[in-house]
């Protein structure tokens, strides 16, 4: 188009609606100038990060002025206050449209602030297009392709201004029609608001179901394609449900036998009990649809639905970062509110597949919970004795961390329990945690071979208190054994051979739960409380790790990773690389949610050294290995690791299988029984390559992936990873940050 159909274009609110229209305007070139206003700072950064506007602002009254154009891309319920901001600053023939699924309120809402004169650009709109994710990294240029939008015009909207729109939204290959508002209401209610809530209602329905994964199995096609709608966002429905109430209640009454229960609660506006049963059901929807995906490529490891692929070259390695919170923190959050008194809110939450599942497998047992949004999540507590029997086995992912926390707790429950993971989690040893349970009281079985999953409960079971002289240093094992201590008679004590992670004794406490530390030996003593309380979730070291090792292995690099956690027992990838020579300061220290935190910031100015790793910081580091090998391969001299026989039974044999890598990429290693020698290929002064690049087989191993993702920092040839798909389990972000920092990977599904 030669001549753009607009100056200047103002978007109030930039998720996945207003990014997607945004690039098309752009790409058909539409508009001289694009601008956005929203409230949210890291949302206007991204946006022009992506190139989707020129300016951005959190005050909507400058993004308004001298736009002949605004498109209001944000909640129903909040038109009436932003049109009440804005209106001062509007030009006369500014062309104002929406992008709401409800018409009625709207134009209310514009009413309320114009009265009966509305002004003659005021045209609201409704494209009926959507998609399972959101936000402004969601958008896309062909979102509208094929898809209908629907003007709704007033006797009071003027030609020009409904043709000018007409012209944009074929312009982003979509079909336009005109409609009465009242009746866009009454079609919207039966056409698309209906059916997301009878999607809604029904995958909640079969999520309850004793035979719910077979009903997901074999579902039909018409179902799979009904059931998607079920993950659209849980908040903007509660508004659309409140918002359309009058025309939606009238469709639900033909399903009322079915639906009452969904009905009552937007008859009622109970927003609590809303939010709550459509959280689960997207949750559910997701759950189901990834289990199912997941059995493919676990069951047979030469089939794979990612890969990662780094091209050789000298690459910048720079940036100040944010990565995601932490997972150990993210799951006992749920854990802990779940069976709090009272209503915990968690920021920083990693919404990753592992911490998802445990969220999921609390909403299971009854338990309600608002998000994760934005790394939000909200649980309202059932208090200690308040969770329900699950109506089906609990799925637990890829997640170890789940399955062994969740035994100590289903131990000490009244309903009886089965726990099941994919093919990779159901390979990993569960009898370290169940033979202290069975000394407690439980009737726990590991019904897989060699003591594996699936785990199997029996309730009502009371448990005793004991002391237990861990025989490997385990977290996980001594969390769980903790967790059934609350409900146990009596103390229950763990001594561990050395410290390892803390996070479930700091968590206890900050949920006022008395926890004492004596030296190697915790204890509690059964029957207490836990009271709900704030959680800020810090960034995860175990995923600034990789980042901290691709600096220092990079030369010229300086990378700043903000607001880590430095827990004590978490810091020995910091150790490590000190020991080998990293430049890396811990700055700006503080305590947040009860746990310290930190920037950390690490430059490329030395050649790493090669050392005997100390034992006593395995323990700390046992998750940083695969990368801490990374920076081995790149040192001056011979790198040694003992004590680290945990490798072996983590997701992969980590030993074995980083061992087989770097092999590939030409590095002389040789694993032992519990570590392995590693002959760096480093040398003083020089920052040459030191891999030769190869095909990896990651065995869908998150942290293996990720390691020999930042080898294509130092590599002369092609790296290629295959099965990447289990990074999201710990790290979602991880390509989109890598690449902002200078690697450059290239994702292939």
């Amino acid at each position: 188009m030669s001549v753009p159909l607009f100056e200047k274009v103002a978007f109030i609110g930039l998720g996945l609606i207003g990014s997607s229209l945004a690039r098309v305007m752009i790409a058909e070139g539409l508009a001289k100038q694009i601008v956005a206003s929203t409230r949210s700072e890291r949302t206007l950064q991204d946006a022009k990060a992506l190139g989707l506007i020129q300016q951005g602002y959190s005050d909507p009254v400058e993004a308004v002025q001298g736009a002949d154009l605004v498109v209001l891309a944000l909640p129903v319920r909040a038109t009436q206050k932003v049109l009440e901001t804005i209106k001062p600053y509007l030009q006369e023939h500014t062309i104002i449209t929406d992008v709401g699924s409800t018409k009625g309120n709207v134009v209310e809402a514009a009413k309320a602030v114009y009265g009966e004169a509305l002004p003659a650009g005021f045209v609201p709109g409704h494209p009926i297009a959507g998609a399972e994710h959101t936000g402004v990294h969601a958008g896309k240029v062909d979102l509208f392709a094929n898809h209908k939008v629907i003007l709704t015009p007033l006797p009071t909207s003027a030609d020009w201004a409904v043709e000018k729109l007409i012209q944009l939204w074929q312009a982003a290959k979509a079909e336009v029609i005109c409609m009465d508002v009242a009746k866009h209401d009454e079609v919207l209610a039966h056409t698309s608001h209906l059916p997301h809530l009878m999607a809604f209602n029904l995958v909640e329905q079969l999520a309850n179901r004793e035979d719910n994964l077979d009903i997901f199995r074999y579902a039909a096609g018409g179902f799979r394609d009904f059931s998607r709608i079920a993950a659209s966002d849980p908040q903007m429905w509660h508004d659309i449900f409140f918002a359309n109430k009058k025309a939606i209640l009238n469709a639900v009454d033909g399903f009322e036998n079915q639906l009452a229960t969904i009905r009552k609660l937007i008859e009622d506006e109970d927003s609590h009990a809303l939010m709550g049963l459509l959280g689960h059901a997207q949750a559910a929807r997701q759950h189901f649809n990834h289990m199912l995906a997941q059995k493919p490529f676990m069951e047979n490891n030469k089939v794979t639905t990612q890969q990662f692929t780094i091209l050789p070259g000298k690459k910048s390695f720079q940036g100040k970062f944010s990565v995601p919170g932490d997972k150990s923190v993210s799951h006992r959050s749920i854990m802990f509110g779940a069976i709090a008194e009272g209503t915990t809110h968690v920021t920083g939450f990693l919404e990753g597949e592992d911490a998802l599942a445990t969220l999921q497998a609390f909403r299971d047992m009854g338990v309600s919970i608002e998000g994760p949004k934005n790394g939000e999540v909200t649980i309202h507590g059932v208090g200690v004795n308040g969770l329900k029997a699950p109506a089906s086995a609990l799925y637990m992912g890829n997640s170890g961390t789940s399955m062994r926390l969740l035994s100590g707790m289903l131990s000490a429950q009244k309903f009886d329990s089965v726990m099941t993971g994919d093919a990779s989690l159901s390979k990993r040893p569960m009898e370290r945690i169940a033979k202290p349970l069975r000394e407690m009281g439980a009737q726990i079985q590991t019904t897989g071979e060699r003591g594996t999953p699936p785990v199997s409960i029996t309730g009502s079971q009371a448990l005793q208190g004991i002391h237990y002289d861990l025989p490997m240093a385990s977290a996980q094992v001594k969390s769980g054994i903790l967790l059934a201590g609350l409900w146990a008679a009596g103390e229950t004590s763990v001594t561990e051979p050395e410290p390892t992670r803390d996070h479930t004794e700091r968590m206890l406490r900050a949920f006022g739960y008395d926890v004492k530390t004596e030296g190697n030996r915790i204890s509690l003593q059964g029957g207490g409380k836990l009271v709900a309380t704030e959680i800020q979730v810090p960034s995860d070291i175990s995923s600034a790790a990789f980042f901290m090792v691709g600096a220092a292995i990079t030369e010229g690099s300086d990378i700043t990773l903000e607001a880590v956690g430095i827990n004590p027992t978490r810091t020995g990838v910091i150790e490590i690389l000190k020991q080998m020579g990293a430049d890396i300061t811990v700055e700006n220290e503080r305590i947040a949610g009860g746990e310290p935190i930190a920037d950390i910031r690490i430059q490329g100015t030395r050649t790493l050294k090669g050392i005997h790793m100390p034992e006593d910081q395995v323990p700390l580091a046992i998750d940083e290995f695969p990368a801490l090998f990374i920076a081995a391969a790149c040192a001056e001299g011979q790198t040694v690791l003992t004590g680290a026989a945990e490798l072996r039974v983590k997701e992969s044999d980590r030993i074995q299988v980083m061992a087989d890598g770097l092999k590939t990429m030409g590095i002389d290693c040789t694993p032992t029984d519990d570590g392995i020698i590693i002959e760096g290929k480093g040398r003083s002064g020089e920052w040459s390559a030191i891999f030769t690049g190869g095909e990896i087989a990651s065995h869908h191993d998150h942290r293996i992936a990720m390691s020999f993702s930042m080898a294509g920092l130092r590599t002369s040839g092609e790296i290629k990873i295959v099965g990447t798909e289990t990074v999201a389990t710990s790290f979602p972000t991880f390509t989109q940050l890598s690449n902002q920092a200078g690697l450059a990977i290239q994702v292939t599904e």
